[in-house]
């Protein structure tokens, strides 16, 4: 009977293995290994409401240590984290603290020479879901590059990914390098925001190709392959670890007519528009809903469509393809299409759904990208 109890112990945590692990310590967590870094500098911070030493922010925690903050920066979502995507973020006062935020959403993408001035230190911690169009990673890129060429220390508070697991999708042409998509990487990317900063630094993927005085603060007990549940929604419209887990897949729906349940109470969880042609098990009407949704597409219109199972994970372009067919007009599909193929990184995915390829076929055409990739990748990880 013992043996026989020993075996379910063994092989349940062979089915489970973050059962039984230590609990993962975020870079954050771990102010006793940045806090001498900071003492006596002027310290800037970008930072979101992410940005949590277990449920106290940052800003807080770190001006009850006495350090002296100068400025904050905020990326898309703002502050609070309760703008709605692509809203401009305007700079503002923190209520609580009097601290002027600066935005990083807007026209102003990068701190200036004249924002950095008199900063020594610049903290960035802030909760990444590991796919390459979501721009908190673009912010870090401009925030490092501000660094490198004002002389200016960038820490880097690690996080895990929660998509951490996955290297998949077509990996970025710098002909199609925007704000949603700044680097040769894949769409998912499998690293942290501490092993992409490494590797952004690290590659010259900076302007002229200058190189950030940089500093991670590790995690302890991450590994990429554990599940972590989002303690904070990274943004309004990411509520949940099944709108985190299908995220990657159906953000390039944003390009489309299709709706992705912005304005509903399952935003990202599901998809579907008015005109959806045959069977499907979700129907859905967005609604006004102020800081997440404002004005959803297909507001206050019937949408009809489906919702992904739990098992779909990483990247799956079959939801596309699904998508796609469901449509009677397939020239209004992709309606913007300049801006998908920003999200996809290329102008060959666009092409290869209309071109009616299959889901093996074209996860094939990326193969030999990928590899070369994870070839790459292999020189900045971190963690296991």
């Amino acid at each position: 009977m013992k043996n026989m109890h020993t075996r379910i112990i063994y092989i349940f945590l062979l089915i489970f293995p973050w059962i039984g692990k230590a609990q993962i310590v975020t870079g954050a967590q771990q102010v006793n290994s940045y806090l001498p870094l900071l003492k006596d500098k002027n310290v800037a911070l970008v930072v979101n409401q992410t940005s949590q030493i277990h449920n106290t922010h940052i800003v807080d925690s770190l001006l009850s240590l006495h350090i002296t903050i100068k400025q904050l920066f905020a990326p898309e979502h703002g502050f609070r984290g309760n703008i709605d995507a692509g809203a401009h973020v305007n700079n503002g006062k923190d209520i609580k603290t009097g601290l002027s935020i600066i935005s990083l959403y807007g026209k102003n993408k990068k701190p200036t020479a004249a924002q950095l001035n008199q900063i020594d230190v610049v903290v960035f911690d802030i909760q990444d879901v590991g796919a390459r169009f979501y721009t908190y990673i673009s912010t870090m890129h401009f925030v490092m590059e501000a660094c490198a060429e004002n002389n200016v220390q960038c820490i880097i508070l690690d996080r895990p990914n929660p998509n951490g697991m996955y290297v998949q999708g077509p990996v970025l042409d710098p002909a199609y390098s925007s704000f949603v998509g700044m680097h040769p990487i894949p769409l998912l990317h499998g690293l942290t925001i501490g092993e992409l900063a490494s590797m952004i630094n690290g590659q010259g993927w900076l302007k002229n190709k200058v190189k950030c005085n940089l500093k991670i603060i590790k995690m302890q007990n991450y590994e990429h392959r554990l599940h972590y549940s989002l303690k904070t929604k990274p943004s309004p419209n990411l509520p949940n670890d099944d709108a985190i887990r299908l995220y990657p897949s159906l953000c390039l729906f944003e390009g489309t007519i299709t709706s992705v349940g912005r304005g509903t109470s399952l935003p990202f969880q599901q998809y579907g528009f008015p005109e959806w042609t045959g069977t499907y098990d979700v129907n859905f009407t967005p609604k006004s809903i102020p800081g997440a949704s404002s004005h959803p597409p297909f507001e206050n219109t019937l949408c009809k469509g489906n919702k992904p199972d739990s098992l779909v994970t990483g990247f799956d372009v079959s939801l596309l393809i699904n998508a796609y067919s469901h449509c009677s007009d397939k020239n209004a599909f992709f309606n913007s299409p300049s801006f998908f193929n920003r999200l996809a990184g290329n102008n060959i995915l666009i092409r290869q759904i209309k071109a009616g390829k299959s889901k093996q076929e074209i996860e094939d055409s990326w193969k030999p990208a990928l590899i070369e990739y994870k070839t790459l990748r292999k020189k900045y990880l971190l963690y296991p």
